[in-house]
């Protein structure tokens, strides 16, 4: 696989040594994901985040243990303010502003201790799994959404398919909507196979 000539970016060490529950903003980790995943000239470019080009993108490293159902949570993608109450609103923006100076239209989180010892294959997979998270909106006909000003409308996105294997087994690709994903499984991989949605905290937010 080839990655770009900058070296992936690592979590601070003393993150990854302190038992201090810590969050650490990650510059460098934005900068090296738009010039490997989100450039048009980007090593490993995709046309599918073209959009976020146009967003701003916040990255953090945590230590911060995190997981639901028995899983362990290794990456998630946030909006960058949540809706709540007018004092924890407050009180969220006052941090976000403290770590990257403004507040992004997404917010990227990351497992130190996963990322400090994952492969390169891995770790480009958890960072654009993110960053596939980190969608436009759509109108009533599937076209993408602009806002007044020009720029794309974001959003948090969901996978394209979340289906039963029973249905698919029992029915069929067609008939359960799901077969360019068994069309696109069936190419292989384009650059690694590894496994990251059952580690992803957007993911499991939204398991039923």
């Amino acid at each position: 696989m080839a990655l770009n000539n900058k070296k992936r970016p690592l979590p601070p060490h003393e993150m990854i040594e302190t038992i201090e529950l810590r969050f650490a903003p990650a510059v460098d980790l934005v900068n090296w994901a738009r010039d490997t995943f989100i450039a048009g000239d980007a090593s490993l470019s995709n046309e599918d985040h073209h959009h976020l080009n146009q967003a701003t993108i916040g990255a953090l490293w945590t230590n911060v243990p995190n997981g639901r159902a028995g899983r362990s949570i290794i990456g998630q993608a946030e909006r960058g303010l949540p809706p709540a109450g007018k004092w924890l609103r407050a009180r969220i923006e006052r941090q976000i502003l403290d770590w990257f100076g403004e507040v992004p239209d997404f917010i990227l989180t990351f497992d130190a201790h996963y990322a400090s010892q994952c492969s390169d294959a891995e770790f480009c997979a958890l960072v654009e799994h993110e960053l596939y998270h980190c969608g436009q909106e759509r109108d009533v006909f599937g076209q993408p959404k602009f806002r007044k000003s020009g720029l794309p409308a974001f959003a948090l996105r969901s996978h394209d398919v979340e289906e039963f294997v029973g249905v698919v087994r029992r029915y069929g690709a067609d008939a359960a909507g799901v077969r360019e994903l068994v069309d696109a499984a069936n190419k292989g991989p384009e650059i690694a196979n590894v496994q990251i949605a059952q580690a992803c905290g957007t993911c499991r937010l939204r398991v039923a």
